[in-house]
């Protein structure tokens, strides 16, 4: 697969962005869920925040298959707590699919690309 981006939004509150960015912090996630993401061949993750707008990066191998992942998820009871937990500081980006929290991002430039 390559490389995704995907936006996702915060609740625009500085104690739930507080709160995020401490579940995030280095050793903060649950083992389950960093054990989950390396498991579906996600080689990077990293995740940037601009005031209540994060952009999620990763770099995936070739057998990285999100659908695949999105079902392991669903059938995880760690990672289904981990959502939840997730739900109650996250938003949707305005226009994104309904079935998806996380939406892709495409690319529009590319500095390789220009002349």
């Amino acid at each position: 697969m390559g490389r995704a981006v995907l936006i996702l939004d915060l609740v625009d509150n500085p104690a739930s962005i507080a709160r995020y960015e401490a579940w995030h912090r280095a050793g903060a996630v649950p083992p389950a869920v960093v054990r989950s993401i390396r498991e579906a061949d996600v080689l990077a993750m990293e995740i940037y925040r601009a005031g209540a707008r994060l952009v999620m990066v990763m770099e995936c191998g070739p057998a990285f298959d999100p659908a695949a992942k999105s079902a392991a998820d669903r059938a995880d009871p760690d990672i289904v707590a981990w959502e939840r937990l997730m739900d109650g500081m996250q938003r949707a980006v305005p226009g994104a699919d309904p079935a998806y929290k996380w939406t892709p991002a495409h690319r529009i430039f590319s500095l390789d690309e220009q002349p």
